[in-house]
């Protein structure tokens, strides 16, 4: 398989942390808030020293690391989540799921998913387009309802699909446009067949994969074309 989605970037997002002198606690930890324009409970604290000299009399500031819960870009992607949420006047709430995958979970998740997960899509391309900074990191992942488990089944059973008529015709069929995160999951699910290749082509938004029949040249048009299967 001679693709890029199939290999997701490893670039690990760390935590952002500061060695702060405090007169407290909560001091710190409101400085820390401001510096970074994420709230107070998105916070860890560990005192280094609690400043205080023989005899327990206080003698100078505490020190104190502070350090966020979840990588900055995560924190302040859920943050703008919640802020266009509540100004859409939809009942949602943004939270994290696995891996920083952004959850949306309330009353009103069949609209934000959209027709085929289109709402959904376009919240996560917004949010990727303004916090995903660093095209080397892993992309915001957003989520509502279990919608992208739903979503994965339904594309791994187009990709056997497709494999099985690739195989039978010996023709290349080509997929509608999807998302990286889309088309990674046909290449997986299609990279133990032996007897096809997988390709992806064009550019965003209109990227989609192309599936060739081993040892196929690849033409520049007059491929099949199918459809994927709402979720």
């Amino acid at each position: 398989m001679t693709n890029a989605d199939s290999h997701e970037t490893t670039k690990t997002l760390q935590v952002e942390s500061i060695i702060l002198e405090a007169k407290s606690v909560e001091s710190a930890k409101e400085t820390a808030a401001a510096l970074w324009s994420v709230a107070t409970d998105d916070l860890d604290v560990t005192v280094i020293d609690d400043g205080k000299r023989l005899f327990g009399l206080l003698g100078k500031k505490m020190k104190i690391n502070v350090s966020t819960k979840a990588p900055l870009m995560y924190l302040q992607a859920r943050d703008f989540a919640n802020s266009i949420l509540d100004q859409s006047g939809l009942d949602l709430t943004a939270t994290f799921g696995e891996d920083y995958a952004i959850n949306l979970e309330g009353d009103d998740s069949a609209i934000v998913i959209g027709r085929h997960g289109e709402t959904l899509k376009a919240y996560e391309f917004l949010t990727n387009l303004i916090y995903r900074t660093d095209q080397t990191v892993p992309k915001i992942r957003f989520d509502c309802a279990g919608y992208r488990a739903r979503r994965e089944e339904s594309l791994i059973h187009l990709a056997e699909s497709v494999a099985r008529e690739v195989i039978h015709r010996h023709a290349p069929v080509s997929l509608e446009p999807m998302s990286s995160w889309e088309r990674r999951v046909i290449h997986m699910a299609l990279q133990e067949n032996h007897e096809i290749t997988t390709s992806s082509e064009g550019e965003e938004p209109l990227r989609k994969i192309v599936v060739y029949p081993l040892g196929h040249s690849k033409p520049r048009r007059n491929f099949r074309r199918r459809r994927a299967h709402p979720a």
